[in-house]
């Protein structure tokens, strides 16, 4: 009997396919691409309408003859790669590969992987389309042409290993940036004052914030200009001045797309892009569940549309009635219009069954998968939830001429936020502030007042959730972009990650410096988004994408062969450490690389010595007294141990703080919060105290 040949990328997705099909179907994995540009020449010819050669991958001559053989021996095939433009452009591939004619219906695609959609895309199959794949052709020889031209030029003169990217470059400049901001911030003193205040009914005393002397809005700028008002409304009397009584809601978030699945998965598990879409992809392909086998637990998760099937709809607005009852259950679906220009291709990221509850799955999933399936879920959910109600109350205070603010919240109905609270990007969670009843008019006495410092701060530096939004706002790239985006600039040396935080490297600044001076239109936000915005316009057949690649190659042209004319050897400085190479007597140089900081022999490639740099805090190991330094594990993630070690086996992934608990004598270790501000916290877990006090050390 002749069997009907399925070709998909993973084997993860195969056997996720193969058990839904049954008999009568061959699926196979294609392992992602099969054909590409060349790595060893350029691989587009620009003087023949930028034609580009396309060669089998090396390594994978043995699985394209079994895939052959399995088309040459099926009686139908069908081409079953990702929703997008690069599952289009892979199946486009097989074709040539295959000797399959592109015109015939030979494609299909699913957006979840569930026996029903599954089914559907075999009964509906089409053919190749066209624009799908020259607009990935399109983005794929713009890439090669800046990489490739680019490329060479800084391994010339500035250091080899180098690349420069229509995109990363980019994102480099975005870090860059914002790191001058903060080096050129000048910080300004303001101070604000507080009184606590205590109403007739003497039961709840309340803070209330100096506002304005009249209509004048007021923020004294030293503690002098404090001390005066203080000395002005000193024996003033404090009344009520007015009372202002409503409700706020807050609606649902809508459910995930690529880019906000990243930002919350950074915010709340901690991941890094790049792990939060590995982690999607094995959610989405298939994952083995007790008593089921494999079953795709969520929906296609590069999109960029917040759109929902009327089925799923229906789902979850059930599982809502039977969760939760019926008050939280709006009347109609909650709808969500998607940003604009989102492609909407795919339906918005979320679970193929609410009826796999993230607890049903809770023995079949990995930790990581469990935490990520979860957020998904829940996620989906709230979307389709009544708002969080809010009682709110505002009040003003008079001090003579002088007027106080006081404001109260308070949570009367969860709606959403019993499943779901939105993460944000300063840490800081929201709490209900309950103000006393007050009547207008009413007499106030005074407990004491409370003056404070402060200095304005510089913008924050770039998480990984912050740099991803900031792309998607600029319009600079696209959902598949974000991940590989991150991870290159990391491992190219451009950009460190340090606790969550992105800073620029020296090289990072060097290279940055010399594509904005050489390259300008590659580095220009608007033009990337614009050009993002014609690979949109080839997608739908609007722009051929040959003539794309035309007009932007010909300056391109000119500012390369400016640069390689104007540009001298650019000699990046290694930073000399004290520590001496046992091997050759050199004095060692401060190196970094994908994982931070290490150290080197200047005499590379003579000598190849390299070890870690061993970094001392200013803090004591609570087992031996010694001092404690930071170190890294083989993967990169940074934690702090005893300088003793192996002799001390003390070791924390939280920095320890200078001094101990004043409590009960125990460590104490620094938790960052994501404004920056760092806490120190006891490790006795029988101790709740909390420093609230920055520590100034640089981590």
């Amino acid at each position: 009997m002749a069997q009907k040949l399925v070709v998909v990328e993973s084997p993860a997705k195969a056997k996720t396919i193969k058990k839904y099909l049954g008999k009568g179907f061959t699926v196979e994995a294609s392992m992602g691409h099969v054909r590409d540009l060349p790595k060893s020449q350029f691989g587009v010819d620009p003087d023949n309408n930028f034609e580009p050669k396309y060669i089998a991958i090396r390594g994978k001559g043995e699985l394209i003859n079994k895939l052959r053989k399995a088309a040459k021996n099926a009686d139908k095939v069908y081409l079953a790669t990702d929703p997008d433009r690069e599952g289009e452009a892979i199946s486009w591939h097989l074709c040539n590969l295959l000797d399959i004619d592109t015109n015939t219906p030979c494609r299909i695609e699913f957006n979840e992987i569930t026996e029903q959609a599954v089914k559907n895309a075999i009964k509906n199959p089409r053919s190749i389309n066209q624009n799908l794949v020259d607009a990935q052709q399109a983005r794929r020889i713009l890439d090669r042409i800046v990489g490739y031209k680019i490329s060479p030029l800084l391994w010339a003169k500035v250091r080899k290993g180098l690349s420069a990217g229509r995109v990363q470059s980019v994102a480099a400049r975005i870090i860059c940036e914002r790191e001058k901001e903060i080096n050129e911030f000048k910080p300004r003193e303001y101070w604000t004052l507080k009184g606590i205040f205590i109403p007739s009914s003497g039961k709840q005393a309340f803070e209330a914030m100096l506002h304005s002397l009249g209509q004048k809005k007021l923020e004294p700028a030293s503690k002098e200009e404090v001390d005066e008002i203080i000395e002005a409304i000193e024996k003033a009397d404090y009344k009520v001045k007015e009372i202002q009584k409503g409700s706020r809601k807050r609606s649902a978030p809508p459910p995930f797309t690529t880019s906000t699945m990243q930002q919350e998965a950074s915010r709340k598990l901690g991941f890094t892009t790049k792990k939060t879409m590995m982690i999607a992809q094995q959610l989405y392909e298939g994952v083995e569940v007790k008593g089921h086998g494999s079953i795709g637990l969520i929906t296609y998760m590069r999109t960029d549309s917040t759109r929902v099937s009327e089925q799923a709809l229906n789902d979850v607005r059930v599982a809502i009635s039977q969760m939760f009852g019926a008050e939280y259950l709006p009347e109609t679906p909650n709808r969500f219009r998607s940003r604009r220009g989102a492609q909407d291709a795919h339906e918005a990221i979320r679970p193929t069954s609410m009826k796999l509850t993230p607890d049903y799955l809770k023995d079949s999933l990995k930790r990581d998968q469990l935490r990520l399936y979860r957020l998904i879920y829940n996620r989906f959910l709230a979307s389709q939830m009544m708002p969080a109600v809010y009682e709110t109350m505002n009040v003003s205070i008079s001090a003579g001429d002088y007027i106080f603010k006081a404001s109260g919240s308070r949570k009367t109905f969860p709606g959403y936020t019993a499943v779901y609270t939105e993460g944000n990007d300063d840490g800081k969670d929201e709490k209900d502030i309950n103000l006393p009843q007050l009547i207008e008019g009413e007499k106030l006495s005074l407990k004491e007042w409370k003056s404070e410092q402060h200095f304005t701060q510089p913008p924050p530096r770039y998480t990984e959730a912050s740099l991803v939004k900031t792309l998607e706002d600029l319009g600079i790239g696209r959902p598949s972009t974000y991940a590989p985006t991150i991870s290159t600039i990391i491992e190219r040396g451009y950009v460190m990650r340090e606790d969550k935080v992105l800073y620029p490297t020296d090289l990072g600044f060097i290279v940055n410096d010399l594509m904005m001076k050489y390259f300008p239109s590659i580095m220009d936000y608007k033009f990337t988004a614009e050009m993002e915005e014609q690979l949109d316009k080839v997608e739908e057949g609007e722009l051929n994408w040959r003539d794309i690649l035309s007009k932007f190659y010909a300056p391109f042209t000119e500012y390369l062969a400016k640069a390689d004319k104007e540009l001298s050897k650019i000699k990046v400085q290694d930073e000399v450490s004290d520590e001496i190479c046992e091997n050759c007597g050199s004095q060692m140089v401060i190196k970094t690389g994908r994982f931070g900081k290490f150290l080197a022999c200047p005499n590379f490639p003579k000598c190849r010595n390299t070890k870690p740099l061993v970094e001392k805090i200013d803090a004591i190991c609570p087992k031996c007294g010694s001092s404690i330094v930071a170190r890294r594990t083989k993967r990169g993630r940074r934690f702090y141990g005893c300088e003793r070690y192996p002799d001390c086996d003390f070791v924390s992934w939280d920095m320890p703080a200078r001094t101990p608990c004043p409590k009960c004598g125990s460590l104490m270790v620094l938790k960052n919060t994501r404004s920056g501000e760092r806490v120190a916290v006891c490790t006795n877990k029988a101790c709740d105290h909390t420093d609230e006090a920055k520590d100034e050390r640089d981590q």
